[in-house]
C-alpha cells in the first residue's frame, strides 16, 4: 500500500516492511482471534458443566422424593461432583489452558508484531480499510477523529 494512505500512525505499515510480512503477521493475527475464540468456548463449557452440576442437586432431591433411592444415589455419588477429565474440574482446564497455549501463542504473536513491524498490530486490516472505503461517504472515514 502507498505509504500516503490515511492509515492512522498506530496501524499504518513501518519502511521497508514488505507485502508478505503484513499478510504474515495478518494471518497470525487471525489465527490468534480464532484462539481467543477458542478460550471463550473453554468458558462456555467451564459454565455450562457448572450449571449442569449445580441442577443434579435438584435431581437428587427430586428422586429421592419420588423414592428413587438407588438413582439418586448414584447420581449423587458418581456423577453430582465429578472431574470432567483425570484429576481436573473445567476450571483447571481453563487455568491450563491460560497459562500455557494460550498465554504462548499471545507471546509469540506479540514478539512477531515487534520483531517484524514495530508491534504495530493489524496492519493488514488498516490497509484493507482502506482499499475498501470510500473516502468522502459518511460512515466510510478513515479515523474517528475524521
Amino acid at each position: 500500500m502507498a505509504h500516503g494512505s490515511r492509515v492512522d500512525d498506530e496501524h499504518s505499515r513501518p519502511d521497508g516492511v514488505d507485502d508478505t510480512t503484513v499478510e504474515a503477521l495478518g494471518e497470525l493475527s487471525k489465527a490468534l482471534e480464532t484462539i481467543h475464540r477458542v478460550r471463550g468456548h473453554l468458558y462456555s463449557a467451564h459454565q455450562l458443566v457448572g450449571g449442569a452440576d449445580l441442577t443434579l442437586d435438584r435431581v437428587v432431591q427430586l428422586l429421592r422424593e419420588a423414592g428413587h433411592h438407588a438413582v439418586a444415589d448414584r447420581v449423587e455419588h458418581e456423577l453430582l461432583g465429578r472431574n470432567v477429565l483425570p484429576g481436573r474440574w473445567t476450571f483447571q482446564i481453563v487455568e491450563e489452558f491460560d497459562d500455557g497455549y494460550y498465554a504462548a501463542f499471545q507471546e509469540i504473536e506479540r514478539y512477531a508484531r515487534e520483531e517484524l513491524a514495530g508491534g504495530r498490530r493489524h496492519i493488514y486490516e488498516a490497509e484493507m480499510k482502506q482499499r475498501r472505503r470510500t473516502p468522502g461517504l459518511p460512515g466510510h472515514e478513515a479515523t474517528p477523529q475524521e
